[in-house]
C-alpha cells in the first residue's frame, strides 16, 4: 500500500566530522570586521543535527563562547531564521515553531495541523513532553485555549497520543470503520463529526490506509471526497491533512510548499519550517514529488522567491540532486 516508501533526507551526516575543526573555522567566519556567511552556509547546512549539537559543545568548551549568541549577533533577518532553526534539537524546534503559532495575538492554525497531524504516537508524546518542559505549559493545555470546537477536540486527541502504534492493523475492523465514517457523513442527514475525529486521530496510520481503501470499495467515493462534502474549515482541514499523511507525507508536504510559494508574497515560515523539519526526514522524497506534481523542481521555485544568504542557505539545505 502507498503508505511505504522509503524516507530519502537531503542532509546526512558529513563524513570524517571533526566538530572542533568546524567550531574554529565558524569562529573565523564571525571574528572581526564583517561576516563570512558563505563559510557558515558550508558548515551548518551540511552537517546533521548531531553533528551541529556537537559544534555547538566545541565552541562552548574549546572556545569559551556561546556559538548561538554569536549568531544572532552576526546575522539577521530570514538568513538567521534558518541557521538558529537548524541549531536546535528537531523535537525542540518544532516545540518552538508550536508555541509561535499559539503566541500572541491570532494563532496559526496552519502551522499547528502540519505539525501536529503529521505525527505518529511516539513523536507525539516526545514533542508533548518537552514542549511541557520548554515552556512550563502542557501543550493540549495551551492548544485547547487557542482552539475550539471540533478542530480543539481533534487536536487534542492527537496530543494526548491515543492513537495506536505504528504497524497496527485489522483488516476486519477496518471495514467496520470505513462503515462508521459513511453513517456518520454522507449516509445520513447533517454530519456525526464525532465519528469522524475519533477514527482519524486513534487509528495508526497503517490502520487508516485500509479505513480509506474500504471506503472507496463501499462507496465509490474516496475519503477525501467525503471529507469535502461534509466538513468544512480547519477541521476539514486537519482530517485532510491525516488523510494525506496517511496516504503519501511527501505529497501533504509537496503540496504545503508549492502553496508558500504561490501566488503574491511567499510564506517563509512555512516555507523555512518544512524545509528544516524535514532535512533529515524525507526532503529528497519531498523535492520527487513536487517535480512530479508541479512540473519543476523544488530547488528553482524556492530560488525564484528567494533571495541573498536566505536563499543559499535554503538552496544548501535542499541539495542539488
Amino acid at each position: 500500500m502507498s503508505w511505504y516508501y522509503t524516507p530519502v533526507p537531503t542532509v546526512v551526516p558529513a563524513e570524517n566530522f571533526n566538530p572542533s575543526a568546524d567550531a574554529a573555522a565558524l569562529r573565523k567566519a564571525m571574528k572581526g570586521f564583517g561576516t563570512d556567511e558563505q563559510a557558515i552556509i558550508d558548515i551548518l547546512c551540511s552537517r546533521s543535527n548531531a553533528q551541529r549539537q556537537a559544534i555547538l559543545k566545541a565552541f562552548k568548551n574549546e572556545l569559551g563562547r556561546d556559538l548561538i549568541k554569536d549568531l544572532k549577533s552576526e546575522l539577521g533577518g530570514k538568513f538567521e531564521d534558518v541557521i538558529l532553526g537548524l541549531m536546535l534539537p528537531p523535537v525542540e524546534y518544532l516545540c518552538k515553531q508550536l508555541f509561535k503559532a499559539m503566541d500572541g495575538i491570532g494563532t496559526d492554525e496552519k502551522a499547528l495541523i502540519e505539525i501536529l497531524c503529521s505525527q505518529n504516537n511516539e513523536q507525539m508524546h516526545e514533542i508533548a513532553r518537552v514542549y511541557e518542559e520548554m515552556y512550563n505549559r502542557p501543550l493540549a493545555e495551551h492548544v485547547c485555549s487557542e482552539t475550539s470546537g471540533n478542530f480543539r477536540r481533534l487536536l487534542t486527541l492527537i496530543i494526548t497520543g491515543t492513537r495506536e502504534a505504528p504497524g497496527t492493523v485489522d483488516p476486519q475492523k477496518a471495514v467496520e470503520q470505513a462503515q462508521q465514517l459513511y453513517n456518520a457523513g454522507e449516509g445520513r442527514f447533517g454530519t456525526d463529526e464525532t465519528t469522524f475525529y475519533k477514527i482519524l486521530a486513534h487509528s495508526s496510520f497503517d490502520q487508516l490506509e485500509y479505513v480509506f481503501e474500504e471506503y472507496k470499495k463501499k462507496t465509490g467515493r474516496t475519503i477525501e471526497q467525503a471529507l469535502k462534502a461534509e466538513l468544512s474549515g480547519d477541521f476539514y482541514e486537519a482530517l485532510s491533512a491525516i488523510v494525506e499523511c496517511v496516504q503519501m507525507a511527501p505529497h501533504f508536504f509537496a503540496k504545503k510548499l508549492f502553496l508558500a510559494m504561490d501566488g503574491m508574497g511567499t510564506d517563509d515560515k512555512t516555507l523555512i519550517r518544512i524545509i528544516i523539519s524535514r532535512a533529515e526526514i524525507d526532503l529528497q522524497n519531498i523535492k520527487d514529488e513536487y517535480e512530479q506534481m508541479y512540473n519543476k523542481t523544488l530547488l528553482s521555485a524556492v530560488k525564484s522567491e528567494t533571495s541573498g544568504d536566505y536563499k543559499k542557505a535554503l538552496c544548501a539545505i535542499i541539495g542539488n540532486a
